[in-house]
């Protein structure tokens, strides 16, 4: 029985939201809406894939310069 949701509720919220905004605004907040949603499943994707991605060993990160870097720099 908790949050039980019918019809008429449903009705109501949207006589509420058009009263405040307006019928105009309405569009722009959707489109605003599926922006954020869009952004936020991408973001979730690419995080997804980070996790998945292979770590590289650490002998192939070169910790020191080589030699051939120390005559480069100097």
């Amino acid at each position: 029985m908790l949050l039980m949701i019918g019809a008429p509720e449903i009705i109501f919220i949207v006589l509420i939201v058009l009263l405040l905004f307006g019928g105009k605004k309405i569009p722009e907040l959707m489109r605003g809406l599926g922006k954020g949603v869009k952004s936020f499943k991408q973001g979730m994707h690419e995080m997804e894939e980070d996790i998945k991605k292979p770590i590289e060993p650490e002998d192939k990160i070169p910790s020191q310069p080589t030699e051939e870097q120390h005559g480069e720099q100097a």
